[in-house]
């Protein structure tokens, strides 16, 4: 099969004939036919995460359909279209694993990371792992959902109480989130890099009660606030824009150093807290919610070999909405 293959970080994918995957008993071997492109992705090949296992095919919001199933794999068929994302596979048995929190899994493996990714025409999957797409969604606009949607879902879900959430970073998950809070009568308040107007515009286009760069006020106080910039100068940035009682959820799995900051601007029963990973509960709740709504994704597709193009261009901010490989 044909993969895009990251042989050392700081370098670029090549495009190369491997071996197609086949599937142990507890694994579904998927044909891909959309991968969407993540921020984490970025932090793979640039070394901002250092533990890949190497060579590594990359990719984690993985759409496909089921060519074959394991051994020991049930309620899943072949044929059928399903969804894999960045976490890959736990233990099963720590004290997090039996408390539905395996995102915290020590033993945790992650897709695109330490598990071979989507950026391929076939990939394996831990069924435990995979989810069925909901009808409604073309394989295009259904990939997003399964890392900007979820780890967006996720951190929703800790300010899913407040009217007015602040988003700082306009991108893949933030066009995602924004319907989910507009569906539930919530005003959400856009923060883009200082001068993309563009980004601002999109917001604006999608509901948001304002749009301006991170470098400026809001009209009025949060409720809430979600860093998806992975900008530690956003911390206090966010902390000064949100209400006594506010809470600034950070939702990246990495970000720069977070600066000092004076105890008056957390004072006030205001918290920070962040998001890792994502659980099944959050599959299974957010995707067929992403399809009541319905979630419009806006995709910018690129074939497979132009995978290296789609990472720069997202890493300079070229698009909007959410990057897909077409396989």
């Amino acid at each position: 099969m044909r993969a895009m293959v990251l042989h050392q970080q700081h370098q670029p994918l090549t495009l190369e004939d491997v071996p197609a995957p086949a599937p142990a008993d507890d694994q579904i071997l998927i044909r891909v036919t959309a991968c969407g492109i993540c921020r984490t992705d970025l932090h793979v090949v640039d070394a901002d995460l250092k533990e890949p296992v190497l060579p590594l095919i990359p990719g984690h919001q993985i759409i496909g359909e089921v060519a074959q199933l394991g051994a020991a794999v049930t309620g899943f068929e072949v044929g059928q279209t399903v969804g894999v994302p960045w976490l890959g596979s736990s233990c099963g048995q720590c004290w997090f694993c039996t408390h539905e929190k395996e995102n915290l899994c020590d033993a945790a493996r992650y897709t695109g990371y330490q598990i071979p990714g989507g950026f391929a025409e076939y990939t394996v999957a831990h069924a435990r792992y995979c989810f069925p797409v909901p009808e409604g969604f073309s394989d295009l606009q259904a990939a997003p959902l399964l890392c900007a949607g979820l780890i967006g879902y996720r951190a929703y879900r800790l300010v899913q109480d407040r009217q007015r959430i602040g988003l700082y970073g306009f991108g893949s998950a933030a066009h995602i989130l924004i319907q989910v809070a507009r569906h539930f009568g919530q005003s959400i308040y856009a923060f883009t890099r200082p001068g993309d107007r563009e980004a601002q515009d999109f917001a604006r286009s999608l509901g948001a009660a304002w749009a301006g760069d991170s470098s400026q006020s809001a009209p009025e106080a949060l409720d809430g606030a979600i860093l998806f910039a992975p900008a530690g100068e956003l911390v206090p940035t966010a902390l000064r824009a949100v209400r006594k009682g506010g809470r600034v959820v950070c939702a990246g799995i990495h970000m720069s150093d977070i600066p000092g900051f004076p105890y008056s601007i957390l004072w006030g029963e205001r918290e920070i807290c962040s998001v890792a990973n994502l659980t099944r509960r959050d599959g299974e709740e957010f995707l067929p919610l992403a399809a009541r709504i319905p979630v419009d994704t806006t995709v910018h597709t690129y074939p497979l070999e132009q995978a290296n193009q789609a990472l720069d261009d997202l890493r300079t901010g070229r698009f909007t909405g959410s990057g897909v490989l077409v396989i």
